[in-house]
């Protein structure tokens, strides 16, 4: 397995700098996700560890040793792309065995080992077929046991449940996630579905432009994002942001007052939209969509301050379009921060109108 350390690493291409200077370190076994939008550096990340890209400036290093001009032939990492990436010609068998020619595994050796993987990832039955009889999830765990058959110390994930069909990346993510911990490989998935991100990985990296906005374990990036961008990115539905200004002890925007502490000037106010409740008393609102959900109902309600999202457990709605309903939350689930700078400020001690 490897220890992963970024230490000012940067990368630019002709006169544009994708990422400005990257400084991580990934202990031993450990499961993390680089998550973001498109744009933010994650995937170029992820090929500067396989040796696809050089770094422009900074050190990458493996269990201590920089590694900034080893080959990727040369890495032991193991890759899993989101187009699955396999040899149409080929049988599942000779796709898995294929990374061996390179390590000129002996031929015995090769078989038993793709055998074993194949059993591994649950396609032991299927190494006579060909890519093109096999379904996505096949196709995919085929992509997996070709990265792990030689037993890598690293394993990249580059968007690797993509291309499933919803109920299959459900099953996917539990797989690998059981997988990597059986097996107990470090292990970097690339992805921008903050689902896959928290689901699977036991600390997130949240990139933007080319830098590290947050880093942390899952419910950490939930509870307490450091910015505005983490708070949007992170939670499903996302978060209510309600902006205003803060003075004298107070927050207004709207008819709506909150006492706040340490904070003066724009600010704005995060409200997830599942800390929401409808009640007897508090933001007086309209209801103006509503999205069955399954197990829960979204609710678009519009208000003096803007429309707000509230979600309420129960598979049918309890409210209807056009009703007159109060939005109630709790102090301590209320996050706020500084408007200019996007920084987390504090918690709010919040007061709706009765």
């Amino acid at each position: 397995m490897a220890r992963i350390e970024f230490r000012n690493l940067c990368k630019r291409f002709g006169d544009a700098t994708v990422i400005p200077g990257m400084d991580l370190e990934i202990v031993d076994g450990e499961f993390v996700a680089l998550l973001g939008p498109s744009g933010c550096g994650k995937s170029t990340s992820l090929l500067i560890l396989a040796g696809l890209y050089l770094p422009s400036g900074g050190e990458l290093l493996f269990d201590g040793h920089v590694v900034n001009g080893v080959e990727a032939k040369d890495r032991n990492v193991g890759i899993v792309f989101q187009s699955y990436a396999l040899y149409p010609q080929m049988t599942v068998r000779q796709n898995i065995m294929f990374p061996l020619r390179f390590k000129r595994t002996p031929a015995d050796e090769a078989r038993r080992r793709t055998a074993a993987i194949a059993d591994l990832v649950q396609i032991g039955d299927l190494l006579d077929r060909r890519p093109s009889d096999l379904s996505g999830g096949q196709q995919q765990r085929v992509a997996l046991a070709r990265a792990l058959v030689k037993e890598p110390q690293l394993l990249l994930l580059d968007e690797p449940l993509s291309n499933l069909d919803a109920s299959l990346r459900l099953t996917m993510r539990t797989e690998i996630k059981s997988l990597q911990e059986k097996l107990g490989i470090t292990t970097i998935l690339v992805t921008h579905d903050q689902t896959e991100a928290t689901t699977m990985a036991d600390r997130v990296i949240c990139m933007r432009a080319g830098r590290i906005e947050q880093v942390g374990a899952p419910d950490d990036l939930y509870r307490s994002p450091s910015s505005l961008f983490v708070a949007g990115f992170i939670g499903s539905p996302p978060i209510n942001l309600v902006a205003g200004r803060a003075a004298d002890g107070y927050f207004t925007s709207g008819s709506v007052a909150m006492p706040l502490e340490r904070a003066a000037g724009e600010v704005t106010v995060g409200l997830r939209p599942e800390h929401l409740s409808f009640g007897p008393a508090g933001l007086p609102g309209r209801i103006a969509q509503l999205e069955p959900m399954g197990r829960e109902v979204l609710y678009v309600v519009d208000t003096g301050i803007g429309y707000l999202r509230v979600l309420e457990q129960g598979s049918r709605a309890a409210h209807i379009i056009g009703e007159k309903v109060r939005i109630g939350f709790a102090a301590e689930n209320s996050l706020v921060f500084d408007s200019a700078g996007g920084h987390l400020i504090g918690g709010a001690r919040a007061r709706p109108p009765a």
